[in-house]
């Protein structure tokens, strides 16, 4: 994925507010080999792209005056109310450097498992992201979780899956819970697990 920057020479509140009014967005891109650089954003661009899940856990190409860069977004921050993007930070990406980031989890198959189909139970996304470490060019864009097999009341933990090529979890929960089928109206398969989870989300 690309979007454009430009370089922007003056810093501060006030110079910020007017970037705003102009309909851009203050960023910095900082990491890799370079000093940090202070630059800003069409703001319709970014907001769009922020919609886009693969935005999120990609590597990006940052044409920045001319320049294309390769980087990671690492934050966003919003305007409390309002659909307002106020500020973007990005990582630069060196190719031979072991990134750590925190990508989506894709649950499938939730609807063909066997505590749905039998059992007429939900599935609790327990966790939305997992965080991993890896080299640029293995980063996954989500991991992928399959639900098929899960039974009545069961548990998927992390070493239920594969992770893709290359990819290392580097969380600091050893072996954390992913999913939980819990029976509709109440209940908690996962209880003794001390996750919290809450059956809100049916299976996929």
């Amino acid at each position: 994925m690309k979007f454009t920057a430009t370089t922007r020479d003056v810093q501060g509140t006030s110079a910020s507010r007017r970037l705003r009014r102009a309909g851009r967005v203050p960023a910095i891109v900082y990491g890799g080999n370079a000093e940090p650089t202070v630059i800003s954003l069409d703001h319709n661009q970014i907001f769009h792209d922020l919609r886009k899940e693969a935005f999120h856990a990609s590597i990006l190409n940052m044409d920045l005056d001319g320049k294309v860069e390769s980087v990671l977004l690492r934050a966003v921050q919003w305007h409390p109310y309002k659909p307002l993007v106020l500020h973007v930070d990005f990582q630069r990406v060196v190719a031979s450097q072991a990134l750590t980031t925190k990508v989506p989890l894709n649950f499938i198959n939730g609807d063909l498992s066997p505590a749905v189909k039998l059992h007429g139970q939900v599935i609790s996304h327990v966790l939305t992201e997992l965080e991993i470490t890896c080299l640029p060019a293995d980063l996954p864009v989500n991991i992928q979780v399959d639900l098929g097999a899960l039974d009545a009341n069961a548990n998927l933990h992390l070493d239920a899956i594969s992770m893709p090529a290359g990819v290392q979890y580097a969380g600091n929960e050893e072996n954390p819970l992913l999913a939980a089928a819990l029976p509709v109206g109440g209940g908690s398969a996962g209880a003794e697990e001390g996750d919290g989870a809450e059956g809100e989300e049916s299976a996929e």
